[in-house]
């Protein structure tokens, strides 16, 4: 299949894209093929672009790691887009530009109990970084993550990219069941387990903090486009937010 690359640069950045068909009910706008902090807040650029368009029959519009999936109803009849004219559609608004200046995202501190009970893999994963757990900590914790996309599970986040001394495979066998609020690690990204879902991300630590709740709006605590700042607590603090205490 011809790669779809606009001919003309959008941006000063030299944004380019490819529009390719994911079924019969939704298309993606790919930007790239390698996860980079860059890629991301385009991604994240173009779908708030395509969300304020409000292009008639797009039920979603679902930002990832380097890509953007377009959800639609589809036509035929005249009730919806056609593929062919949805695609011309988001060349059209694309072309004109994308401000990627700004993810649009909050600042957001997540308390984070390393290691121990809360962290089985964080000894494991220092030994595969040919570091110290305190230096993992460091690398884990020190720097700001955006977060790049939700998955997998509702508001299942995808954060990084992290220090490259912290580019862990995944664990050999994945765990059935990964408590709530696990902090978890795997090729220099951050995942945060919102409820008790299987999983073969190599865990460091946990948050007290509930990622998820539907009765709470928005009911994801994590958005993507915003910035994360991990912050190391002690598990008599884990317990005391656990538990709601002052």
């Amino acid at each position: 299949m011809p790669l779809n690359v606009n001919p003309v640069p959008p941006s000063p950045a030299e944004t380019r894209w490819r529009i390719l068909p994911q079924g019969d009910r939704c298309l993606i706008v790919s930007f790239g093929d390698q996860i980079d902090a860059a890629v991301g807040r385009t991604c994240l650029a173009a779908a708030r672009k395509l969300r304020d368009a409000r292009l008639p029959g797009v039920t979603d519009v679902v930002p990832s790691f380097v890509a953007v999936a377009v959800h639609y109803r589809p036509g035929g009849h005249g009730e919806g887009p056609t593929y062919a004219a949805l695609s011309e559609q988001i060349q059209a608004l694309l072309a004109a530009g994308i401000p990627t200046g700004d993810a649009g995202g909050r600042e957001v501190d997540i308390p984070v109990c390393y290691g121990g009970e809360h962290g089985p893999d964080l000894e494991d994963v220092a030994r595969a970084a040919h570091l110290t757990p305190e230096a993992v900590i460091r690398l884990h914790s020190e720097p700001r993550s955006m977060v790049f996309m939700l998955g997998f599970a509702p508001g299942h986040a995808y954060l990084g990219v992290h220090d490259e001394k912290l580019n862990i495979p995944r664990r050999p066998s994945p765990r059935t069941a990964v408590p709530p609020g696990a902090v978890a690690i795997a090729n220099r990204q951050t995942v945060i387990y919102p409820n008790r879902l299987p999983g073969g991300w190599n865990i460091i630590g946990a948050t007290p903090l509930v990622m998820f709740d539907p009765a709470r709006e928005p009911a994801a605590l994590l958005q993507p486009g915003d910035t994360v700042r991990f912050v190391p607590i002690t598990p008599d603090e884990f317990d005391r937010i656990r538990g709601g205490r002052p």
